[in-house]
């Protein structure tokens, strides 16, 4: 007979990655979020690789604005779209002209608020939406603490002038298809972790239904 000091030790199984990815969803599921670790890390690529596409182009595109453009326009479609080298101390508009250092804390705010945000991704939607958001918001943030006259007073470089509206950049077009995108998302009733309204009235619904009733079985 097999002694105490015998017995089989339990058998390992799975890789390293597969222990790393039970620990991962065993955090979520204590901290309440129901998403699969292996799908929150491809949402969480696609938000931050959308990020790093944007920045890099918005800062390559205002490299070469400032290289190649002047503050004369240049026509590109007719009076609809050209080309200007805009210096902007203030926000899209130039609204708040003269505030930059308190947009600069808006947009390290916005920073803040997406880079937690992320934690809970369960939603391709909002993780594109997510990643342009932060992606234009480092756009701008970038110059706004690094270019002339200072840090955290730096003036925007806008490049993009349509009519005689105003002028942006590359970031100013990734927040506005970003706010798109949330304001569709939020209207379908999808939230960040991929859950939708509908479910929960669904599942409130269905509450009473599944409630044992009394009857001849108590009996």
């Amino acid at each position: 007979m097999p002694t105490p000091d015998e017995s089989p030790l339990p058998a390992t199984t799975g890789s390293s990655e597969s222990t790393e990815d039970a620990a991962v969803e065993h955090r979520d599921a204590a901290a309440g979020s129901d998403v699969p670790a292996t799908r929150r890390r491809r949402l969480l690529t696609i938000l931050v690789g959308l990020t790093a596409v944007v920045l890099v182009l918005d800062q390559a595109t205002k490299a070469w604005a400032l290289t190649s453009l002047d503050g004369a326009r240049r026509e590109v479609l007719g009076d609809w779209l050209g080309l200007q080298l805009v210096f902007n101390p203030g926000a899209a508009l130039s609204i708040a002209t003269g505030m930059t250092w308190v947009l600069t804390l808006v947009a390290i705010g916005v920073v803040v608020v997406v880079a937690r945000a992320a934690r809970r991704i369960g939603s391709t939607m909002w993780a594109v939406a997510l990643g342009l958001l932060l992606g234009g918001a480092l756009g701008n943030l970038v110059d706004r603490l690094f270019r002339s006259p200072g840090v955290a007073r730096g003036h925007v470089i806008d490049f993009i002038a349509y009519a005689d509206w105003f002028v942006g950049n590359v970031a100013d077009i990734a927040i506005v298809v970003a706010a798109g995108l949330i304001v569709l998302t939020v209207l379908r009733g999808v939230r960040i972790d991929g859950t939708r309204e509908t479910e929960d009235s669904g599942e409130a619904g269905a509450t009473p239904a599944a409630a044992p009733t009394g009857g001849a079985s108590d009996a």
